[in-house]
């Protein structure tokens, strides 16, 4: 799109170029990526013919407002005091650029589904920083308009998004068949807020792994307990798993799940 960026090591991505004004939004141009990314497409293949069928293979993309505030914001962000100083005082360029965003994503996803992934999820990590009235008037249009799209290919979709416990009814609203909950809300009052038509995903704390493998599966037991073996529990973390999560404790933790919710 235009936007320049690296990964550097334990921080994550750094843009080179991060937007600062209506004029930059402008430059910031769309693309096919069926061309520009086929080497992910390509990779679903490859992937795919060693799987075998065995296990689903699930594609992502990240959201708007997570997009939009690491090109505002040049990397992670504490306040994200750029992205919203934007977002409030020129809403007509913000919304230009999460619709350009949005398709964009949504356009990446469907290339995904072409290419064989089994599902796909829409990751918003730093959705937590808006409350619902900013997340309402400026993203949930943007957010909805991908998941509008994905109806549209007949695999399973799910909404991701992180201190999301404030907007958990919008964030079904804006879609997704499963709407993840991160580790700071009790599965059941997640589930309850979301609406039990809903699939849900989540929501061990991933710094459990990081303990104790006793008390990971003991808090395990009450994320299970607070699902209700009621159907369309996704056993997941609450984010991603940290660098330095000891392999076997994942691996423990898989089986114990398994185990527990065989039937």
């Amino acid at each position: 799109m235009g936007i320049r960026f690296d990964f550097v090591r334990g921080e994550g991505p750094a843009i080179e170029n991060p937007i600062q004004s209506e004029a930059d939004i402008d430059r910031v141009r769309r693309f096919d990526p069926r061309e520009a990314l086929s080497y992910v497409l390509d990779a679903i293949g490859q992937v795919q013919r060693e799987l075998a069928g065995r296990v689903p293979l699930i594609g992502f993309a990240g959201a708007p407002f997570t997009l939009a505030s690491y090109a505002i914001e040049g990397g992670h962000s504490s306040t994200f005091a750029h992205t919203k100083a934007l977002m409030y005082g020129a809403p007509a360029a913000w919304h230009r650029f999460c619709e350009l965003l949005a398709d964009v994503v949504a356009d990446y996803l469907v290339a995904q589904i072409e290419a064989g992934v089994d599902a796909v999820q829409v990751f918003d990590s730093w959705v937590g920083a808006l409350n619902a009235r900013d997340y309402r008037e400026f993203i949930l249009p943007h957010t909805r308009r991908i998941f509008d799209v994905l109806s549209n290919y007949g695999v399973p979709t799910i909404h991701f998004g992180v201190g999301t416990g404030a907007i958990l009814g919008e964030l079904r609203e804006a879609g997704g068949q499963v709407i993840g909950a991160d580790w700071r809300t009790p599965l059941d009052e997640a589930w309850q807020r979301i609406g039990f038509d809903r699939a849900v995903q989540g929501n061990l704390d991933p710094t459990l792994l990081l303990g104790p493998l006793d008390r990971a599966l003991a808090a395990t037991d009450d994320v299970l307990a607070r699902a209700g073996g009621r159907a369309g529990h996704i056993f997941n973390l609450g984010h991603g798993i940290l660098p330095s999560t000891p392999l076997e404790h994942v691996q423990a933790l898989a089986r114990y799940v398994h185990q527990k919710t065989r039937r």
